[in-house]
């Protein structure tokens, strides 16, 4: 789940997700097969193929997993057909949500966004009532035991749009095209990153605190754990204090 650029909102979280480790396989299995469904299972010829892996082993995916989901999208085994979409809302204290879903089954889906959403004080949107405040961007981030000069330098010079150093963590931004170019890069050059991903990049970011905060995580919390969503992105900035408050 994105929130912002600080790492802090986001670590704290880490531990929460970590313990979901299946459901993050079956989420990055959909994601390989679908990549292998529209773009072939041949690598060279598919980036979405190869970020999807990239991740995959990043979340120390066996790669039997990863061959067998390949296969399913290539149709070279029997596997289920998924619909990929996004929805588009506003969760407590106005916050911007943004939920990409991948789903064999689009009216369950609905039904258990619209719930999420309804049952901690936000509300579904239409299409396009949220996007615009959101960039989608490469991001890859760097814990502070690196050098920040060493990869200002050497992502700038791969093509990196920005670098930026902030609450202990070193942020690479690019174009999405140019993702891959900047990661395989920095990889060469020994620079081993904590996350790499596209991703939605809130323009702006909304504070939210007390009640609407805890609502928000709660209603997060849910959202990511439907095994139809994908990914949530959404623009809150919550203080550290009230952050360690609300994961207890």
């Amino acid at each position: 789940m994105a929130g912002h650029s600080k790492w802090a909102n986001i670590k704290h979280r880490k531990g929460a997700q970590d313990a979901k480790r299946g459901k993050i396989f079956t989420k990055l299995i959909k994601e390989i097969t679908i990549a292998a469904k529209i773009g072939g299972g041949d690598l060279e010829a598919n980036a979405r193929l190869r970020l999807a892996i990239d991740k995959a082993k990043q979340s120390n995916m066996p790669k039997d997993n990863i061959d067998r989901a390949i296969k399913k999208g290539t149709g070279d085994l029997d596997g289920v057909t998924y619909e990929e979409g996004i929805f588009e809302g506003y969760g407590p204290g106005g916050v911007a949500v943004i939920v990409e879903f991948m789903t064999d089954n689009r009216t369950r889906t609905v039904a258990e966004v619209r719930h999420a959403f309804s049952k901690y004080g936000g509300s579904l949107g239409v299409s396009g009532s949220v996007a615009f405040m959101f960039d989608r961007k490469g991001q890859l981030i760097f814990t502070d035991d690196n050098d920040f000069d060493t990869i200002f330098e050497a992502a700038l010079e791969a093509g990196a749009e920005d670098v930026k150093e902030e609450d202990g963590v070193i942020e690479v931004i690019t174009d999405p095209a140019e993702f891959e170019t900047v990661k395989n890069s920095l990889e060469q050059q020994g620079l081993k990153y904590q996350s790499a991903e596209v991703t939605m990049i809130p323009q702006n970011m909304n504070p939210v605190e007390g009640k609407q905060a805890e609502s928000l995580m709660k209603m997060l919390d849910v959202l990511e754990d439907n095994d139809d969503v994908q990914n949530v992105h959404a623009n809150f900035d919550i203080s550290d204090e009230e952050m360690e408050k609300i994961m207890g």
